[in-house]
């Protein structure tokens, strides 16, 4: 799998736009990204809060946006959109961040793929033994949190909505800045 993904990835470097690869339940495949202004600013805002926090919470970790996760054993490789990890993993050589390196992912939901990050996302990030899965989604200005994770599934789920103040994991998220798309600050 990991070489098939690795020809995909080369052959992206030479199409239109931007793409990914990722291996999911049926493979390695091409993913086109095309994350809207506002999807970008709701991960940056996640990582900022992430980060002050991490300073204390967990020293010399730090919330990336982008880098690609991947569990050899169950054969699984995503690119969530923030992943908190230890920063030194971003200076070994390789493609990907070893999924047991990983406290957390976030998952901004997209217009185009919703189901991605509520099924496939949902039920590999836990077999990875990720802890903490949040899910953002602008589309209804809701969240999800979820956590200790169980074989393909996590066994807790607490909804939020956009204002609330949101426990995830040891830290906390203040989500009154983030937008649905579509919409406009009151």
């Amino acid at each position: 799998m990991r070489t098939i993904a690795e020809e995909l990835t080369a052959y992206a470097e030479h199409l239109e736009g931007s793409w990914t690869v990722e291996i999911g339940p049926s493979g390695p495949f091409l993913a086109m990204m095309s994350p809207s202004k506002r999807h970008e600013g709701t991960v940056r805002r996640i990582c900022k809060q992430l980060d002050e926090q991490l300073l204390t919470t967990h020293p010399g970790y730090i919330c990336a946006n982008g880098p690609e996760i991947e569990h050899p054993a169950i054969g699984r490789m995503r690119r969530p959109d923030a992943v908190v990890i230890p920063e030194d993993v971003l200076d070994e050589e390789g493609l990907a961040v070893d999924a047991t390196r990983v406290l957390a992912v976030v998952e901004i939901v997209s217009p185009s793929n919703p189901d991605n990050d509520y099924g496939d996302k949902l039920a590999e990030y836990p077999a990875m033994g990720i802890a903490h899965y949040l899910i953002v989604d602008p589309r209804t200005g809701t969240i999800e949190v979820h956590s200790d994770p169980c074989k393909d599934r996590y066994q807790h789920k607490d909804p939020y909505i956009f204002g609330d103040t949101v426990p995830f994991g040891p830290w906390t998220l203040e989500t009154a800045a983030f937008l649905r798309y579509g919409r406009t600050r009151p």
